[in-house]
């Protein structure tokens, strides 16, 4: 009797089961998030690495969201923009047009964040750069969120290493574009409030090729003011991308060019065509050219290795913490969508809800905190030259803001 009774259990267990239906699949929803970087333009070696950065991100958040029982997915799509504004622009409303895109991680100058903020704010994208520090594009509530420290506090801390140093005449000069011009002016203001003196030049085309021009002047200012202060006092200060290698390689043959200390922009760290260049290089190392790098938290992400070492592997380059910066930008976007997936349909209530998630993230980069107008607020400098050592030219941390 008993093995009856266990027979009909078994077998009313198997109809139950049967009949059982099956509850409704959750919808996925899949959002892309498209990439304005520089792949084979000037600054490419930060573009690669954030489009490295960036499958990385949406590979691990796309996990964590499944493992999460979350009905949000993300796709990554990017375009090379090698710095150009039109390019950007045409990419822009590509992305809105035919991807239906509401985030975009770049554009990484300002130049082309300004080319593209309008129509941002219209559009109703959110715009996540990692390189943009023009202190002109500060704006409260609009569509742009940098989560790189701004021209003001990179200003400022050059400056401070430099009049420290000795450096009493600076004289400074830029690439003719927003970010590299907010970096002149910062420079100029800062080292000014310190004590020093700036003979400031005027900026210098962004299609420029033939920098003859420009090193003759140059070199009429460094005469001039070393007779006055004497050479341990002047600096040179340059905001530029890659084409600096073109000014470099004919300075290599002047040593009144050589004689004094070069400084440079966030936009020139890292480059390869830099190093790649023997004369180059070689003024580089010969005037103990460095400039200033976001710098990561002294106490590191414990993610950091592993990113790093996936980055590595995909490109060969290691990158520095503006690239590391579009990992968190993704992982802020990715909690905010989690925790209020409303946002996704309601800009305002996203802008909103973006902000208060990222000031309470730590990440790769350290703690993201952007300020009122949505810019990261904080942030230490290391600063990396080209050394030589032994013959081996290579990019090298030598020292750090203070």
């Amino acid at each position: 009797m008993r093995l009856i009774n266990l027979l009909v259990s078994f077998c009313l267990l198997l109809l139950f089961s049967a009949c059982k239906k099956e509850g409704p699949k959750q919808e996925i929803t899949t959002y892309p998030v498209v990439g304005l970087f520089s792949l084979t333009g000037n600054w490419s070696s930060l573009g690669v690495t954030s489009e490295a950065v960036m499958e990385l991100a949406v590979e691990d958040i796309n996990n964590y969201l499944e493992e999460r029982g979350s009905s949000v997915r993300f796709s990554s799509t990017v375009y090379d923009t090698k710095l150009d504004t039109n390019l950007a622009k045409s990419f822009f409303q590509a992305a809105v047009k035919d991807l239906n895109a509401k985030f975009v991680l770049g554009p990484q100058s300002s130049a082309e964040v300004g080319s593209i903020r309008n129509m941002a704010n219209d559009e109703k994208v959110l715009v996540m750069s990692q390189g943009s520090t023009a202190s002109s594009l500060a704006f409260p509530n609009d569509a742009v969120f940098r989560f790189c420290p701004g021209d003001g506090p990179e200003g400022a801390a050059i400056s401070r290493t430099a009049f420290q140093s000795g450096k009493r005449m600076m004289i400074t000069l830029a690439r003719n574009d927003a970010g590299n011009l907010g970096l002149q002016s910062s420079v100029n203001t800062n080292f000014t409030a310190l004590g020093g003196q700036v003979d400031a030049l005027s900026p210098y085309s962004s299609s420029l090729t033939d920098f003859t021009a420009v090193a003759q002047q140059l070199r009429a200012k460094i005469q001039q003011h070393v007779a006055t202060f004497g050479s341990g006092a002047v600096g040179v200060y340059l905001a530029s991308f890659d084409e600096c290698v073109n000014l470099f390689r004919q300075a290599l043959v002047d040593p009144v060019l050589r004689s004094v200390n070069w400084y440079g922009g966030d936009g020139v760290v890292l480059s390869a065509p830099l190093l790649a260049d023997v004369d180059a290089r070689q003024f580089a190392a010969t005037v103990n050219f460095f400039a200033p790098n976001f710098g990561l938290p002294a106490q590191a992400h414990p993610n950091l290795a592993s990113v790093e070492a996936a980055v590595r592997s995909r490109t060969g380059l290691d990158p520095d913490a503006y690239a590391l910066s579009v990992y968190d930008a993704m992982w802020v976007l990715a909690n905010t969508a989690a925790d209020f997936p409303i946002t996704l349909t309601d800009f305002s209530a996203l802008k909103y809800r973006f902000s208060e998630e990222a000031n309470r993230f730590f990440g790769i980069s350290g703690p993201v905190m952007l300020n009122i107008n949505g810019d990261r607020a904080i942030g230490s400098f290391d600063y990396w030259g080209i050394v030589n050592e032994a013959g081996n030219y290579r990019w090298k941390i030598v020292g750090k803001s203070n």
